[in-house]
C-alpha cells in the first residue's frame, strides 16, 4: 500500500450557514422540532423562511466540511469533495474552505439550483434548529469524484446528511469501493435522527457488510440506529459491528469503543454555551486528527472534547481559536 497523500478525504454537503438568534416561541411558530434539522425542498420555501429571520451572519458550513476545516486547523492534511453552484454563495464556500487549508477542487455546477444554504436559528440556550435547502449539493455526481484523491486518503469520511439525495448517495457508494480497494479506512457520521428515519436500513447494511471502520453518533442517533430504547444495549449492539464506535453525549461527554475496549471522556467545561452548531463536527475533527497521528483512543477523545468546547463557545461551526495551541495546552 502506498503512503497516503491526505489524512482525511471527506465527501459532504457544500453549504453556507446563515445564523440568527431566535426565541423558543419562534421555533414553535415555524413548526420545527427544536434542536433538529428539517429539509426545505424549494428555493421559494427557503426565501420565505429567510425573510422571517432576524439579523444574521453567513458562515461556510456543511457537516463534513466543518470537520475537515477543524482537522486542517489542527495540522491534518485534508481534502473535500462537494458540489456548489456557479454563484456567490458557491464562491464564499470555496474560498472559506481553501483558506482554512483544505484542498477543494470539485468543479462548480452551472445553472439552477443555487448553492445549498442552511438557515440556523439559535435559541438563548445555545441550541440550534436547522432548516436546510440542499440546492446544488444534492446533485454531486459520481463523475465528480477524484479517484486518485480518494485512494490517497488514509480515511474516507462521509456524512449521513448527504445520503438523502440519490445522486450523491451513489457517488458515496462508489467512493467507499475506491477507498476499500486502496486499503483505506471509511468513517461515517450518522448526522441526525432524521437521516436514520429515512435511511436507517441502508446505514445498517453498510455496517453489517463491514464497510464502516469508524462510526460517529450522538446518543439519540445511536438509539435510533440500534432500534432499542436503552443506551447501554444500543452501545453493545452497534459496537459489536464496527471496529471503532464514537458516541457523543452532550454535557455527559463522550465514549469510544475500539476493538472491544471502552474509553470515556468528560465534556470540557466552558463559561457559556453560545451555539451548538458544529459541536459533533468538531468533535469528529479532534478524534480523527488524533487517530491520524497515531494517538490512542483516550487522547483522541480528549482532543474531540476540546474542539467541541471551542466551537460551542461562539457562533458558527468553524473554529475561531487556535486549535493547535488548545491541543498543546489541554491534550499535550
Amino acid at each position: 500500500m502506498t503512503a497516503p497523500t491526505h489524512d482525511v478525504v471527506a465527501i459532504g454537503n457544500a453549504i453556507v450557514d446563515i445564523l440568527a438568534q431566535a426565541e423558543d416561541s419562534f421555533i414553535e411558530e415555524i413548526g420545527v422540532a427544536k434542536g433538529s434539522m428539517q429539509l426545505m425542498f424549494s428555493p421559494e420555501e427557503a426565501d420565505a423562511l429567510y425573510a422571517k429571520m432576524g439579523p444574521g451572519r453567513e458562515v461556510s458550513g456543511g457537516s463534513a466540511a466543518n470537520t475537515v476545516a477543524g482537522m486542517a486547523a489542527l495540522g491534518s492534511r485534508c481534502a473535500f469533495i462537494g458540489q456548489v453552484a456557479d454563484d456567490q454563495l458557491g464562491q464564499v464556500f470555496g474560498h472559506d474552505l481553501r483558506a482554512s487549508g483544505v484542498a477543494f477542487d470539485t468543479a462548480v455546477r452551472e445553472g439552477q439550483p443555487t448553492t445549498a444554504r442552511c438557515l440556523i436559528f439559535v435559541t438563548p440556550d445555545g441550541q440550534r434548529t436547522m432548516n436546510t435547502f440542499l440546492g446544488a449539493s444534492q446533485f454531486l455526481p459520481e463523475a465528480a469524484l477524484d479517484r486518485d484523491l480518494i485512494a490517497g486518503g488514509a480515511i474516507l469520511y462521509l456524512e449521513g446528511y448527504l445520503w438523502d439525495p440519490e445522486e450523491p448517495r451513489q457517488a458515496m457508494r462508489a467512493a467507499i469501493d475506491i477507498a476499500r480497494d486502496a486499503g483505506r479506512k471509511v468513517a461515517f457520521t450518522l448526522s441526525d435522527v432524521f437521516c436514520i428515519s429515512r435511511h436507517g436500513d441502508d446505514f445498517r447494511a453498510l455496517i453489517a457488510e463491514g464497510l464502516v471502520d469508524i462510526l460517529f453518533a450522538n446518543e439519540n442517533e445511536l438509539l435510533a440506529l440500534a432500534e432499542v430504547e436503552d443506551f447501554e444495549a444500543a452501545v453493545e449492539k452497534i459496537a459489536a459491528q464496527v471496529p471503532t464506535l464514537v458516541v457523543t453525549r452532550s454535557e455527559k461527554g463522550a465514549i469510544a469503543l475500539q476493538d472491544g475496549a471502552r474509553v470515556a471522556v468528560a465534556a470540557e467545561p466552558i463559561e457559556k454555551v453560545v451555539d451548538t452548531t458544529g459541536a459533533g463536527d468538531l468533535f469528529a475533527a479532534g478524534f480523527l486528527h488524533g487517530q491520524a497521528q497515531g494517538w490512542d483512543v483516550a487522547r483522541s477523545l480528549k482532543l474531540g472534547a476540546v474542539c467541541a468546547a471551542e466551537i460551542i463557545s461562539h457562533y458558527g461551526a468553524r473554529p475561531e481559536a487556535n486549535l493547535k495551541e488548545l491541543a498543546a495546552e489541554k491534550v499535550g
